[in-house]
């Protein structure tokens, strides 16, 4: 994965800054940031949340194993749920909370309206 969109307009007509925008480590990290603001809320919230499983999440919110993501959504055929199983993956003892609740939508849509 590259920390900037690749397609051959880029090179020729956007500047670093907007490449960057649109990378692959942009777009998959603010999914991460929005579990992490999900989890945070729904332990606000009284859900049998803890600490430690937010922490987790926010220590990994970088760190992302491309390859075991790509590996997960040719196998199973959904964007988001490869990246759920790999962030999962990150953060063991998390991975029952990530995406608790949520849709597909509330993660793709939220992700481009930032």
């Amino acid at each position: 994965m590259s920390d900037k969109y690749n397609h051959p307009l880029t090179t020729r007509y956007s500047s670093d800054e907007m490449s960057k925008i649109w990378s692959d480590i942009t777009k998959f990290s603010t999914w991460r940031a929005l579990w992490i603001a999900l989890a945070t809320a729904e332990k606000e919230l009284g859900l049998p949340i803890e600490q430690k499983q937010i922490d987790q999440m926010k220590a990994k919110q970088f760190d992302i194993d491309f390859e075991y993501a790509k590996e997960q959504e040719k196998k199973l055929r959904h964007d988001v749920m490869s990246h759920i199983h790999t962030f999962g993956k990150a953060c063991p003892d998390a991975a029952p909370i990530i995406h608790l609740g949520a849709t597909s939508c509330f993660i793709t849509d939220n992700t481009e309206l930032t």
